[in-house]
């Protein structure tokens, strides 16, 4: 009811509004009119002066008084040929405003608009974002500025400013989370690629130490290597560049996406694009002997070179960079399902209380392997 109220208050507002200039122009010419007749009676007293005074004869006394009549006549009555009268398309006009403009407006609403939808007001919003990406960030802002201490909040809410381009305040959520939850190869990374955004691409000093911290935590972590490696290209160093270029191709899979980026930076500083090898170590001759096969032996003697290191991990779960490389590499070779098994078993040596299966479950939903029922 409160709507229609407001939309009928509006429409009143927006029809005196329109019909202001027309209504005014009636009061003018009113006004006009009304000068014109005193003109007139002014001139008829000042005919009686120059009579008195012997200044006219009275015949041209008579003749003047008679003309002057006439005209005032003729202004009191409105006579068209004295007085502009009405225009007809003004009429049209205030007709149209008046009652054809809310009737389209009321159709047009009720044909494009949700008449039926309930009100929402701002914090029915923020209880119910949906997919609308700004409330669902006004929500969060709103909860961490309550709650400062929430790492999770703060966890969850840095690569969605990432993403929004609001790198600055990206910065702050990635620091507040890894000062909260503690550093992890994710934030760490994160903080790391959100500071060389906010410097154009430049790997700086504080970018470079979270990169190393994230190596700690995880020495095959793809992303930290290659800008640690970039770092290098960037401070001159071609010679350390291309050999961290090329360990980082080495140790990759032979399918990894960011392979063909790799060999370009190892061209970039005098070096050869090299041959990618599977996780497990391969010789130089199984290299060597790779590269005569078809694409489909090579890709079946990767997955035996995974399976091999799945045997050792079976024998020997003690190793957690194993695990980490172990569920990359089935989800690599696009095999979810042992991903899996390789996580759960992984979880079961790293419980993910700790440290380390926090990161073995981080790494899971970055490849986006399920881990419901795996969390406690």
């Amino acid at each position: 009811m409160l709507f229609w109220i407001l939309v009928a208050v509006l429409t009143a507002a927006v029809a005196v509004i329109l019909l202001y200039p027309l209504l005014r122009g009636a009061k003018a010419a009113e006004n006009s009119r009304a000068g014109e007749a005193a003109v007139y009676r002014d001139q008829l007293r000042e005919l009686d002066r120059d009579l008195a005074g012997g200044l006219i004869t009275p015949e041209e006394a008579d003749y003047a008084r008679a003309e002057i009549g006439r005209r005032l006549i003729a202004v009191a009555a409105g006579e068209p040929e004295t007085m502009p009268k009405p225009a007809r398309h003004h009429r049209v006009t205030e007709a149209f405003v008046l009652l054809i403009l809310p009737v389209l407006g009321l159709c047009l609403y009720l044909t494009t608009g949700r008449p039926d939808l309930p009100a929402q007001p701002l914090e029915a919003r923020l209880e119910n974002p949906g997919n609308d990406v700004a409330m669902l960030i006004a929500k969060a802002e709103r909860h961490l500025a309550e709650n400062p201490d929430d790492g999770k909040g703060w966890d969850v809410l840095a690569p969605i400013y990432v993403r929004t381009m609001r790198v600055n305040d990206a910065l702050v959520a990635y620091r507040n989370a890894i000062r909260l939850l503690g550093p992890s190869p994710i934030r760490l990374d994160g903080l790391a690629e959100t500071l060389m955004a906010v410097s154009d691409g430049v790997v700086t000093d504080e970018a470079r130490q979270a990169l190393e911290q994230s190596l700690t935590l995880e020495p095959d972590n793809p992303r930290a290597r290659f800008y640690v490696a970039l770092s290098m290209e960037q401070a001159g160093r071609a010679d350390e560049a291309r050999r961290a270029f090329e360990a980082l191709a080495q140790q990759s899979p032979a399918d990894a996406p960011w392979l063909p980026l790799v060999n370009e930076h190892i061209a970039k500083n005098g070096g050869a694009a090299a041959q990618p090898s599977a996780p497990g170590g391969p010789t130089s001759e199984d290299m060597a002997a790779a590269e005569n096969m078809s694409a489909g032996d090579r890709q079946q003697m990767i997955r035996g070179m995974v399976e091999s290191l799945d045997a050792k991990l079976n024998a020997d779960p003690n190793n957690f960079e194993g695990w980490m490389r172990l569920v990359r590499s089935y989800a690599v070779l696009n095999d979810k399902d042992r991903a899996a098994d390789a996580l759960k078993r992984g979880l079961a040596a790293f419980p993910p209380a700790g440290e380390q299966g926090r990161h073995l479950l981080a790494l899971a939903r970055e490849l986006g392997i399920a881990t419901e029922g795996m969390t406690q």
